[in-house]
């Protein structure tokens, strides 16, 4: 048989209880257009396509959230292969106006599947970490989604969703 608990304990419980609980996560939507600044590409001459772009983009972030009117750089290494697939990943250096800095690691999977009008459609899906920060966002978590979608012949969309959770 349980033992009965006064009212007065079980409040203490409950305050314990959600003292030790998770923070609140911030959640973030936001999307960058990227620019090219720098870029270094290896074409693979076997007749495959295949090719390895590394790359520096720069552009802003909008959205809901921490980064939202943030600089965004890209450092990114995108190996594909035209109409097979690839492995993109890298690092975004997202600043905020207040020159606080966080380090955010992404990986997505290439994948090219039929598009309507008979040419090979890319979609590029992946996920992205917080791997450190400055600033505000010193001691700052996270994880969540990444879609990156052409813009143009050079521009990237990178669409970030998920939550973020400050420390303190």
């Amino acid at each position: 048989m349980i033992p009965a608990m006064s009212c007065r304990a079980v409040a203490a419980l409950l305050v314990a209880i959600g003292l030790a609980g998770p923070a609140l996560a911030e959640p973030l939507a936001v999307e960058a257009v990227m620019s090219p600044k720098e870029q270094m590409r290896l074409d693979f001459e076997d007749g495959s396509k295949h090719f390895l772009l590394m790359v520096r983009r720069e552009g802003s972030a909008a959205g809901q959230g921490l980064f939202d009117g943030a600089s965004v750089v890209e450092f990114g290494a995108h190996d594909i292969v035209p109409g097979v697939g690839g492995d993109p990943r890298g690092y975004l250096v997202v600043t905020a106006p207040d020159g606080a800095i966080a380090y955010i690691k992404w990986q997505v999977r290439a994948v090219f599947v039929p598009g309507t009008d008979g040419k090979p459609m890319l979609l590029d899906n992946g996920f992205w970490e917080v791997a450190g920060g400055t600033g505000r966002f010193a001691g700052l978590k996270g994880a969540g989604t990444l879609h990156i979608k052409a813009v143009n012949q050079t521009d990237r969309r990178f669409i970030l969703t998920g939550d973020l959770f400050p420390a303190g």
